[in-house]
Order: structure tokens, then sequence, then C-alpha cells
């Protein structure tokens, strides 16, 4: 499969819950962003702590690898089988939401859902929460730098911002630094576009890859 260059997330610093009852039985959804398989255990911890007498703490998460497939793992934490991280999991997969995890918090109510009850209930309420978690893009880029003089350096910044460059850095010291952003394969028209507003005097130098938010 092709590598991932872009992909959706939640918004960084937040946290996003939502409750559902359902025959006397509640079930609370609480979601976040998650950077590392690490992270998405701490969060996972965190929600048990914050509900200590619930009877389940079921979770489900995907977080992104540089060069390879996402992780993904789901728990039904006491559960039977397959009745709630699985669907929980499938609801995250459904949303194209990566770097996200959500757990879902059940206090039972006496009253047996049966396994089709259990995955309806599962699946609702991260279906429920999941629209109102604030979304932002991370896409993969590829860095160049080029150094001008001062005299050129506010021209060209305006032009190539005018043309949707991404101007990720700007110094200054005895010439004026540029940090430019690209997607993947876009060196050729950078080059193109600096060549021309230059008099081909700017020359490009690849500085790595880098992800970005927007």
């Amino acid at each position: 499969m092709p590598m991932v260059t872009s992909y959706e997330l939640p918004a960084a610093n937040r946290t996003w819950s939502d409750e559902y009852e359902v025959k006397r039985s509640r079930f609370i959804a609480v979601a976040r962003r998650v950077s590392s398989e690490e992270q998405a255990r701490e969060f996972i911890h965190e929600v048990k702590a914050t509900y200590p007498d619930a009877r389940h703490h079921c979770s489900a998460f995907i977080v992104a690898v540089d060069g390879a497939q996402p992780i993904e793992r789901s728990s039904d934490d006491g559960e039977p089988s397959g009745t709630a991280g699985k669907p929980m999991l499938d609801m995250l997969k459904g949303s194209s939401l990566i770097d996200a995890a959500v757990v879902v918090v059940r206090y039972f109510g006496g009253v047996k859902l049966g396994a089709g009850g259990l995955v309806h209930a599962y699946s609702h309420a991260v279906g429920q929460l999941l629209p109102q978690v604030a979304r932002v893009t991370r896409s993969l880029r590829e860095l160049y730098t080029l150094d001008v003089g001062h005299s050129d350096a506010g021209r060209l910044e305006a032009e190539l911002r005018g043309r949707g460059i991404e101007v990720v850095d700007v110094s200054y010291a005895a010439r004026v630094m540029f940090t430019l952003a690209v997607a993947p394969g876009g060196r050729e028209e950078l080059a193109s576009t600096l060549a021309a507003l230059t008099s081909g005097a700017a020359q490009l130098r690849e500085s790595g890859t880098a992800w970005v938010e927007s």
C-alpha cells in the first residue's frame, strides 16, 4: 500500500466526551488525540482513573507510523469478545481519523443487552461523539532552503506566498534564508518558479521532510 502523506487527526490539547443511555446502562464516550501507542494507553488509564467505579472501559485507537501502516488496537475490557472494541475501532476507521483514541465507559444498568445490543450501543456511543471532534490535516512536506540578498527578500517572499508556496521560516543574517515546504514531488515546479522569480540566481537546497498541520 502507498505511504500515507496526508491525513486528518483531532485538534491538539483537547478532549471530547458525550453520553448515551440504553436500558439504564450509561455509555460515556471520550476521545483525544494521541501520537503513539504509549500515549494512547496513558489516555485509557486516565479515563479509567476518572471513572473507577464503572464496570467496563472499552477502547480503540489508531496511531500513524512513519513509513508504515498505522497501528490499530482495541479492547473489549471484559465485554463479550468482539462486542465493544472492534465496533469502536470500525467507527474510528470509518471516520478517517488517525492519531486518535476513544474510550467508552459503561455503567451497567442491570439489564443485559445481548451481543447485538452491545455492538449497537458501543458503535452508537462512538458514532455520536466523533462528529464533535475538531479536525486538523497533517501533511508530509519536502523542505528546501535558499538564500537571497536583503534587497530581494521582501519581494521574493510576497511572490512566493502569492503563488501559494508555503514559507515555513525566514531568517536574517548576512543574507536572508528561506525555508520552503512543498508536497512530495513538487521540487521541479518549485525550482521552475524560483528560476522565473530570480532570473535563475536562487539555488534550492534539500532540507529533509517534515509533517505540517493546517
